[in-house]
């Protein structure tokens, strides 16, 4: 059915005050038409190309770019064995995941719009807190993660060039602050871009970086692998000797959370799936898994030992930078979501929440500015950088993030709610495989938060704050 003109204006009168209540409201009235999904909300616009950007940029993120060093800690046996395992595991329960997108019918129930909806309709009680907890910090996490390493490729940049016009015996000490703070403000104003489904031109832009990284990657790993008359490393990983035995422990740890980092795209994958088709997001998140990684370039922050081709190093690098631009928007934009919508429900005649004021812009339109978004999304993006500036330490903060945030928002949440959802019977062989799954995936959980955090230990006892490196 379509909405009359009475209807329409009605709508468009309103929207400005409510839009999710007036969607709501109009969409159930006339059913699902060319405006309104069937559950009344405003009819999403995902298409194959957005939903497979998003997917992209979520997958290939910083994480990535600590394998090589995670594979180095492990050695050539246990280094594919762990990263195997946990691309398996994460396959696995994010197709539990996808599925938990709609309550009840797989194709006409409830759709639940982010994780903690979800975890709501599933399990309820102080689960969805817990799950909110552990999801938003484990997106500030992602933040300055990504801050991180953008500065380190911009500093990788500055080095390339540096020994390329000095020499290679030239300190060529650069300072990452700076480049921090570039990044930041960067953030800032993309921060700007009001919901999730507008930032789909940025991912797309991502995913091509993510491509161009990756494949000048892949052919300077294979360059270095010729220059070198074959494959180095050993079987397993860096020896006692090179390092102590507890260092080599503690590494080892810190490689499994640098391995569940770079997996740690689920924790987005609900609120991807709401401006997609349901089907197509499990078709997209096989192939992205089966393909994409692939083509991880090793650590292009740090370069293969050499720095030349110089030009192709710093555009592999510049890619990253671009690439993590987006990332960081497409991982931040669900907290954003959520702190908006909870203000806007705490107070709702707080103009400073509510209020948008109409700023004209190029060609006859208009961007709806928010103060309250202007001020607290740039407060977020200058403390995640900020944080940023006082613990760069990629792999140790990677890893820690990985391992706190990959047993509970990765596996157990999924398992429970596909057991919830699913009515396995307690004890049953089903039942029992999934908790020893979810068991396994604990105990790695802690033993690779305590090999980051004594990571960290290790590297506070010798960092100097706002020191070039």
């Amino acid at each position: 059915m379509k909405m009359g003109e009475n209807g329409a204006a009605n709508y468009y009168q309103h929207a400005a005050l409510a839009p999710v209540e007036v969607s709501l409201e109009l969409g159930l009235q006339h059913g699902a038409s060319k405006c309104f999904d069937d559950d009344g909300r405003l009819k999403r616009t995902g298409t194959v190309w957005t939903a497979s950007a998003h997917i992209i940029t979520a997958v290939i993120g910083s994480g990535v770019l600590s394998l090589a060093w995670a594979i180095g800690q492990l050695g050539w046996v246990a280094g594919p064995a762990v990263m195997l395992l946990f691309s398996f595991v994460t396959y696995y329960t994010s197709a539990l995941l996808a599925d938990c997108y709609r309550s009840g019918d797989p194709s006409t129930g409830k759709r639940n719009y982010t994780y903690m909806d979800a975890v709501q309709a599933n399990l309820n009680g102080i689960k969805v807190k817990i799950c909110g907890y552990l999801q938003y910090l484990n997106i500030v996490g992602v933040a300055i993660g990504y801050t991180i390493a953008a500065s380190i490729s911009m500093v990788a940049i500055k080095r390339s060039n540096c020994f390329y016009k000095e020499g290679d015996d030239s300190p060529c000490r650069v300072n990452s602050n700076p480049y921090m703070i570039m990044f930041g403000v960067a953030e800032i104003v993309l921060s700007q871009i009001p919901d999730f489904d507008q930032i789909s031109w940025l991912s797309i832009l991502a995913a091509i970086m993510s491509f161009t990284y990756s494949s000048i990657g892949l052919v300077l790993g294979i360059v270095q692998v010729i220059q070198n008359g074959g494959i180095k490393g050993s079987l397993t990983g860096i020896s006692i000797g090179t390092v102590s035995q507890m260092d080599k422990i503690w590494r080892s740890l810190q490689a499994f959370g640098d391995i569940a980092f770079a997996y740690s795209y689920s924790i987005i994958l609900i609120e991807i799936q709401r401006g997609g088709d349901h089907r197509l997001l499990h078709a997209l998140w096989v192939h992205g898994l089966r393909r994409v990684r692939g083509l991880g370039p090793g650590n292009l922050l740090t370069g293969f030992g050499f720095y030349n081709p110089y030009w192709l190093l710093d555009i592999a690098n510049a890619a990253i930078v671009i690439h993590l631009v987006g990332a960081y928007q497409v991982y931040c934009q669900p907290l954003f979501a959520f702190i908006e919508k909870w203000t806007r429900k705490t107070w709702p005649k707080s103009e400073f929440i509510a209020k948008e004021i109409q700023v004209p812009i190029a060609s006859g339109r208009c961007y709806k500015l928010n103060l309250f978004r202007l001020t607290w999304r740039t407060v977020f993006v200058i403390v995640t950088t900020v944080v940023s500036m006082l613990l760069p330490f990629f792999n140790d903060v990677v890893g820690f993030l990985g391992a706190i945030g990959f047993w509970p928002l990765t596996v157990y949440f999924p398992v429970e709610m596909y057991i919830a959802q699913k009515k396995i019977p307690k004890w049953s062989t089903r039942w029992v495989c999934l908790q020893l799954l979810s068991l396994a995936c604990l105990v790695i959980t802690v033993a690779s938060a305590a090999g980051s955090v004594a990571g960290v230990v290790s590297d506070l006892k010798v960092y100097r704050p706002f020191k070039p490196s």
